[in-house]
């Protein structure tokens, strides 16, 4: 450049230009909400789209949007969604219905034009879209629109209650954005900005069409993952036991916690099983993964635990044969189980233990112990033997069956979480008082307390067991030689246990149906007859025999001399029922006690 062009024509420097005014004072969402510059908004339009990839749950999508517009793009926002939402390939029935979901708004510096509710008046709850109106044209044709063009002014009217909330301003202050799915609109998002911010521009119908589709997108996923999980969910606790049994001489309560919403499908099972002989079943076991896949090999596994049980296999049989099952259902599926069978009447429990966290033991007087016993490998290795171990099972205890989700986290490891539990059930025992054994409800709910919000990585399935067992003088044994004599000698037998228990009302009932069952016993039998009587909150009868055949109940013929005897069972007695042992069967009934 030369010198004079430099300096002007005439040589001599030229006036310096005045410094324009400062811009007019704005509000902090006017001067962070319009963006000027195509850079600016495509960052925007990238760090909002971030922020709402990562929620999950629909609200959280919801949240996401309304949280990365306010303040930087609009002052207000206001998101309808269809009612109900459709899931998937799902074909809505019935009108299109938009019920508000949330409206935020940034805080103002200046009260006044507010085009917003007032604090206390509600949105619109609810909006049904009338087939060819302008909401309805609107959200047919998918892309944002201002809403002070005639159609827009009409949809705004029609979403919000015939403009009675919103007195907008004119000018380009409201962008009402569809939001499509994958099939179809399932709501509407509306952008908002006061009357003191600038109003939107042509590039910013972009950045809502871009904001609408992937929080649209969003809320399809989330909706379908919901249900999906709902149904997962649901699957899972069919599969668990609705109610726990009321066995004679036990008491139980069980809990169950599903893990995070990312993995809440997993394998954790708990069971308690009655069993022949009043004795009862106590399962626990965890199928390692979290899948639909989990949960499906979690209920095949459990269904034959119960199978098994009913055949009165020791404890460590039925984890042979579990772990023979888990090698048919595929290699790669392994599971850690604790298998246990508490007889009430001799007050011993027998365990044995497939790779699981071992039990404990919380005694009466309130001290807690890890039971020590082999830890076995998980069913499905193959080709390894289990033990089993028995022990004493005082009167009062309480034995506390789990999974490791409720022992081991990112925060500890599962001997430290063990050591945790035991101190956590002492200190629960301890104050529930001397000789005064903790409520095993308010127990469980103790023994969840150890797990904080952010600390459960996995399923929580939980057991607890009261042992309160049978007393000797509230059982009565004996063993028949199978003759002809066995009937009677039973019946006498159980007319004086009968009479030594004040049960004598009962005597004619019992003897009758004693005397038919030990009968067909000693038909059947080679091997002596076995007949006990519990008396616990029911009286029990238990009549065993070697032969494996069950009884079944039918209606026997005028000209039939047999064939009556389970029909009188079933007449009489408040239930009854058979069961296969190992040795043969056991055929039983009860009679409520006067």
């Amino acid at each position: 450049m030369s010198a004079h062009a430099a300096l002007g024509v005439s040589g001599t420097p030229p006036l310096p230009h005045p410094a324009p005014p400062p811009p007019p004072p704005v509000s902090r969402a006017a001067a962070g909400g319009p963006m000027l510059q195509d850079a600016d908004r495509l960052r925007f339009v990238g760090a909002a789209t971030r922020r709402i990839s990562r929620a999950m749950d629909l609200d959280e999508i919801v949240a996401g949007l309304c949280r990365a517009v306010l303040p930087s793009f609009s002052d207000g926002i206001l998101v309808c969604l269809r009612d109900p939402l459709p899931v998937g390939d799902e074909r809505p029935t019935g009108p299109l219905v938009l019920r508000l979901h949330r409206f935020d708004r940034a805080p103002a510096e200046d009260a006044g034009g507010v085009p917003f509710p007032e604090p206390g008046v509600p949105a619109p709850e609810l909006c049904e879209v009338r087939p060819g109106s302008d909401l309805a044209e609107v959200l047919r044709g998918v892309r944002p629109v201002f809403t002070d063009s005639p159609a827009g002014r009409g949809a705004l009217a029609e979403l919000t209650g015939d403009g009675g909330v919103f007195a907008l301003p004119d000018g380009q202050r409201a962008i009402l954005a569809p939001l499509r799915g994958r099939r179809r609109v399932i709501g509407t998002a509306l952008f908002l900005r006061r009357p003191e911010s600038r109003p939107f521009e042509l590039n910013d119908l972009l950045v809502a069409a871009q904001l609408a589709t992937h929080s649209a997108l969003g809320i399809d996923k989330a909706v379908l993952y919901g249900r999906e999980a709902h149904i997962a969910d649901e699957l899972q606790r069919t599969m668990l036991p609705e109610t726990l049994p009321s066995p004679p001489g036990i008491r139980l309560a069980a809990r169950y916690l599903p893990a995070a919403e990312s993995a809440r499908v997993g394998g954790d099972w708990y069971d308690a099983i009655p069993l022949p002989g009043s004795r009862v079943a106590l399962v626990v076991g965890d199928v390692m993964g979290h899948s639909m896949t989990s949960a499906a090999i979690m209920g095949q596994l459990r269904t034959t635990a119960q199978t098994l049980a009913g055949l009165g296999l020791p404890p460590q049989e039925v984890l042979h044969h579990l772990d023979e099952q888990a090698q048919r259902l595929g290699a790669e599926h392994m599971a850690t189980c604790l298998y246990a069978v508490y007889d009430p009447v001799s007050h011993r429990i027998t365990i044995a233990n497939a790779g699981h966290p071992p039990p404990v033991l919380l005694h009466p007087g309130g001290r807690a112990e890890v039971l020590r016993m082999p830890p076995g490998a998980p069913i499905g290795v193959g080709g390894v033997d289990f033990e089993a171990v028995e022990l004493d099972a005082p009167e009062g205890a309480t034995l506390l069956l789990y999974t490791d989700g409720l022992v081991e986290s990112r925060l500890r490891d599962v001997w430290t979480g063990i050591e945790q539990l035991r101190e956590k059930a002492g200190t629960t025992g301890r104050l529930a008082g001397p000789g005064r054994p903790p409520a095993l409800e308010t127990l469980c709910d103790d023994v969840l307390d150890m797990v904080g919000p952010g600390d459960r990585d996995d399923d929580i399935a939980l057991l607890a067991a009261r042992f309160d067992g049978i007393v000797p003088g509230d059982v009565a044994y004996w063993s028949l030689e199978p003759e002809d004599a066995a009937p009677g000698q039973a019946r006498r037998l159980a007319r004086r246990t009968l009479s030594r228990w004040n049960l004598e009302e009962l005597g004619d009932s019992v003897e009758l149906l004693v005397s038919e069952l030990v009968t067909n016993a000693v038909r059947h039998s080679s091997r002596p007859v076995t007949l006990r009587l519990l008396r616990t909150d029911v009286l029990r009868c238990e009549i065993g025999d070697d032969a494996p055949e069950l009884p079944r109940l039918r209606r026997a013929r005028p000209t039939d001399e047999n064939g009556r005897g389970l029909y009188l069972v079933s007449r009489l007695a408040m239930r009854w029922g058979a069961a296969r042992l190992s040795t043969g069967k056991i055929v039983w009934f009860e009679f409520a006690r006067p």
